[in-house]
């Protein structure tokens, strides 16, 4: 079994997963609400265009759909981009509001939990 916190509008989730091998039906996983993480605070601004905020992946996955383009001002909790993990559509959001500076994946791409998705100023 593999846990996974997921974080959807704002709620985060722990997610159990059984992995098997069998050819059974799979069955959604249970999840229980916990308490959001606090908000990371706000990195050190760096040079213009650097990207001074990283959006990471939550959760291992497959790139759905690219929500914002490089150069849109975003709020905290816009959708920046759409992950497809355990069948279902998990959104990245904006952790803060910035622009955003880079989008470091393309749609189809798989990612891991912890990989850069896209930076924000």
């Amino acid at each position: 079994m593999k846990t996974y916190t997921i974080t959807v509008n704002g709620t985060a989730y722990d997610v159990t997963v059984e992995e098997g091998t069998g050819s059974a039906a799979p069955t959604a996983p249970k999840a229980a609400p916990k308490a959001a993480p606090k908000a990371a605070p706000k990195a050190a601004p760096k040079a213009a265009g650097a990207g001074s905020v990283k959006v990471e992946a939550s959760v291992p996955g497959k790139v759905l759909k690219i929500e914002a383009s490089v150069g849109q001002s975003v709020k905290a909790g816009d959708n920046i981009i759409i992950l497809e993990a355990m069948k279902m559509e998990i959104p990245v959001v904006a952790p803060q509001d910035g622009t955003v500076a880079s989008i470091d994946v393309a749609v189809g791409a798989a990612v891991e939990n912890g990989d850069v998705l896209a930076t924000m100023n």
